[in-house]
């Protein structure tokens, strides 16, 4: 009977752990930008739906918050701060879709694009891609530096054209969001 019992709260456990792994990849969540003190601003809403191995996900970005601006050419929707931070969702058809090893669609979702407010024009070599991986039941998003020109055309291959070998660090004394967090 003890032997039962033990059994059964050892694969209750296992289930229970399986559950908590996946859990940030599951459901509605809230996807916030944090300042470089740690206070939180509500970047949107996503909500990820299970499909086996993989995640499908609906990302949904509060643009009531955004101020319009138009930067060479073009009109974005941009946070007002020490510096703008204008969000630049990526161009090209894409899955929306994530796994436990693999964020880099998502990634590609939350670009943006910082400037000084008194710089004239857009400059997409300030890009910023968080680089997010799962820390427990939610996800934890660095920003890194890229070059956001080389989204001027559209890629190659299916696989997300912004790698490990794109990013550099960045100061992040000198940046006003340097992270993200979604739970």
């Amino acid at each position: 009977m003890l032997k039962q019992m033990l059994s059964g709260m050892l694969l209750a456990g296992i289930g229970l752990s399986g559950l908590a792994y996946a859990a940030p990849l599951e459901g509605e969540k809230q996807v916030l930008l944090l300042d470089k003190q740690g206070n939180e601003r509500l970047l949107g809403q996503i909500l990820f739906q299970p499909q086996g191995s993989v995640s499908q996900y609906e990302l949904h970005v509060d643009h009531s918050q955004f101020r319009d601006y138009f930067l060479s050419m073009k009109e974005m929707k941009c946070l007002e701060g020490p510096e703008l931070w204008c969000h630049l969702p990526y161009p090209y058809t894409q899955p929306h879709q994530v796994s436990d090893t693999d964020l880099r669609w998502l990634s590609h979702d939350l670009l943006f694009m910082f400037k000084k407010p008194s710089e004239f024009g857009a400059n997409f070599w300030n890009g910023i891609y968080y680089q997010l991986e799962l820390e427990g039941d939610q996800i934890r998003g660095r920003a890194m530096a890229v070059d956001l020109n080389l989204l001027a055309s559209p890629p190659e291959s299916a696989a997300p054209p912004i790698g490990d070998t794109e990013l550099d660090d960045i100061d992040r004394s000198q940046r006003w969001l340097p992270d993200l967090i979604i739970r």
